[in-house]
Formats: C-alpha cells, sequence, structure tokens
C-alpha cells in the first residue's frame, strides 16, 4: 500500500498532527474541514450558513489537489453542533453536489475545534 499525502494552501492547515487528505488505492480520505479561512486561519463570521459554504470550498479545494473533484466523492460525514442546522446545512450541502449523490450520514456531536458549528469529511474516488 502506497498513501500519498494531500496538501494545498487553498485549504486551512492542519490544526494538529494529521494530513489534509491522504491517498491510497485509488481514493482520497480527507480529515475534517471546518469552516476556517485558509488565508488567516480563523472560523468565518456569519454563523453555521457562512461556516458550511466555507467547509465545502475547503473539501473541494482538497479534492482538486489530489485530482479529483466533488463527483467523485463516495462518502461524506456531517458532523453539527446543533441538528437544528440539518435544514440549512444540507441544503448548502447539496448546493456543491449533483446527482447521484454519495452516501452520507449527519450527526449532532457537543464540540469541535475552535468552537465551529459545522465540520464534513469525505472519502473520493480519484
Amino acid at each position: 500500500m502506497t498513501k500519498k499525502i494531500i496538501h494545498t494552501n487553498q485549504a486551512p492547515e492542519a490544526i494538529g498532527p494529521y494530513s489534509q487528505a491522504v491517498e491510497v488505492n485509488g481514493f482520497v480520505y480527507t480529515s475534517g474541514q471546518i469552516g476556517l479561512d485558509p488565508a488567516t486561519g480563523h472560523l468565518v463570521e456569519g454563523g453555521v450558513e457562512a461556516q458550511a459554504h466555507q467547509v465545502m470550498k475547503n473539501v473541494q479545494s482538497i479534492l482538486e489537489a489530489a485530482g479529483t473533484d466533488m463527483d467523485g466523492i463516495v462518502k461524506a460525514l456531517i458532523f453539527l453542533k446543533e441538528m437544528d442546522d440539518f435544514a440549512l446545512v444540507n441544503d448548502i450541502y447539496a448546493s456543491y453536489l449533483q446527482e447521484p449523490y454519495p452516501a452520507r450520514s449527519a450527526i449532532e456531536i457537543s464540540k469541535m475545534p475552535k468552537g465551529a458549528l459545522v465540520e464534513v469529511e469525505v472519502v473520493a474516488a480519484t
């Protein structure tokens, strides 16, 4: 098995001992992305809506650095601070994808890094 580390300056730098993504056996596994602005390293302002858009842009940038795109996503996992935000985040998530949609889970969790309100990780085919 050969692992290829994926990195781009168009997405936030890792804030811990992990890579933005790893490619292995034709699949890209992203680390969870929160709504960090890659230029500042800070959460974008504007609440869950702004964070959800930034999250999806970060995921998109990482996938492009890996040589794939949003159409390559086969599985997504969405973490929400509040399940009450599900409908809004779901609409934003859907706006970055097209049918056929990938498999997906969405769960509410109590805390995320830097106080984020939404986090997304994906697995994509290259």
